[in-house]
């Protein structure tokens, strides 16, 4: 499968109006925690900078004279670009320099993480990188099974598909579906969606708890593409009033993906309501929930088929408000929670998986580590400092 192509740091047209002398901005990145770094994105803005306008940039290190990758995002689709992403790898307690550069049109790389509305498989949105791929389902597919219609789907659970490969899958696996020369529903060596959502909070799905019953939104009713590329993909998604009787809330989130990380960052604006759960789906409930005391991170991790399934969410401290293991008889209803606290009508937190087929993570214990390290370094973020501009 080709990959596709973007010009990362600016777009062609920037080429033509780039600045007209040279950038003399430079930065340093600290990790100040005694362990690498890497895969962390550092979102560089104008402020940040102190520079009138992105365009037409790039980011080389100084220490090695490299230009490093990177990828310009639009956050309010506006025209104009409004961060710089890269991921820098810093070994422990290490500082690095940066310049900012002129960019050139050599300056491109292959969009890895990928997003898009799929209107031809009913209506869902799909999202993947390079170790993980999800969906979740729209309007049409809630209206199907509303009406008795054929391929419905009600659901506000996360689903997972399973990808084996670095390269993306979505584009090609919905081709599968729409010309009928296969199923993703079958692995034939790239992976395969085996995962059962249903009414379940799947992956990351969030529920209201009041009286001991938790509520469940439907179907998404909004959504709108903000960006895809080599380091970054990110949506924003909106669902209709939902909650008890005399409790509506109002939800819309912001669901974003980085290279190189398991778990996609969900950011979620709600009113009406100051506490909300996200879950993940216990299936048969024949695996094992896990967490770490003094730690903000849940994992659930089960068989699958014949292979390891490890489901996760990790939640920064100021919104972390314990966790729970809800079980009932009824179908598709039982489900790990991590509680969350909003903070100015906002919630953050992480969700995502491992699949032992993939071969990312030796076994549970490994993946474990690895939610406990993600858990410290999303509260012990990278440092940006400018030192000269």
């Amino acid at each position: 499968m080709k990959a596709l192509k973007v010009l990362t740091v600016a777009s062609i047209l920037s080429m033509f109006f780039s600045c007209e002398k040279d950038n003399n901005t430079t930065f340093q990145v600290e990790n100040t925690l005694d362990i690498d770094r890497s895969f962390e994105t550092i979102e560089l803005s104008k402020s940040v900078l102190n520079l009138q306008n992105l365009e037409g940039l790039a980011i080389k290190n100084i220490e090695n004279n490299n230009v490093v990758t990177s990828q310009l995002v639009d956050t309010d689709a506006d025209g104009v670009n409004d961060l710089l992403l890269f991921q820098p790898k810093i070994k422990a307690k290490q500082t690095n320099t940066y310049k900012i550069v002129k960019a050139t049109k050599n300056d491109s790389a292959a969009v890895i993480c990928y997003s898009r509305f799929v209107p031809e498989r009913t209506d869902d949105y799909a999202w993947e990188n390079n170790k993980v791929a999800f969906r979740i389902f729209g309007p049409n597919a809630q209206y199907r099974f509303e009406n008795n219609l054929p391929e419905p789907t009600l659901s506000s659970g996360v689903d997972a598909w399973l990808k084996k490969v670095e390269y993306p899958i979505i584009n090609k696996w919905y081709k599968k579906y729409t010309e009928k020369t296969g199923s993703y529903h079958e692995d034939t060596g790239e992976g395969l969606d085996n995962f059962h959502v249903g009414k379940s909070r799947g992956v990351g799905g969030l529920a209201y708890k009041k009286d001991s019953i938790y509520y469940i939104s439907k179907n998404f009713i909004k959504h709108k593409t903000i960006t895809t590329g080599p380091i970054r993909t990110s949506f924003y998604v909106e669902y209709d009033l939902w909650g008890p009787e005399g409790t509506p809330i109002k939800e819309s989130r912001i669901i974003s993906l980085d290279y190189g990380n398991n778990l996609s960052k969900f950011e979620v604006n709600i009113q009406g309501i100051d506490t909300i759960s996200a879950g993940l789906t216990l299936h048969e409930n024949d695996g094992v929930v896990t967490s770490k005391n003094g730690e903000t991170w849940l994992n659930y991790w089960q068989p699958h088929a014949n292979a390891e399934l490890g489901t996760a969410l990790v939640a920064p401290s100021i919104y972390y408000a314990g966790n729970e293991k809800y079980e009932t008889d009824k179908k598709d209803l039982s489900n790990a929670f991590i509680h969350l606290k909003a903070v100015n009508n906002s919630v953050v937190y992480y969700a995502g998986f491992t699949w032992s087929k993939s071969n990312q993570f030796k076994n549970q214990q490994a993946w474990e580590q690895y939610l406990s390290a993600f858990a410290i370094k999303v509260e012990n973020p990278l440092k940006v400092k400018l030192i000269n501009n």
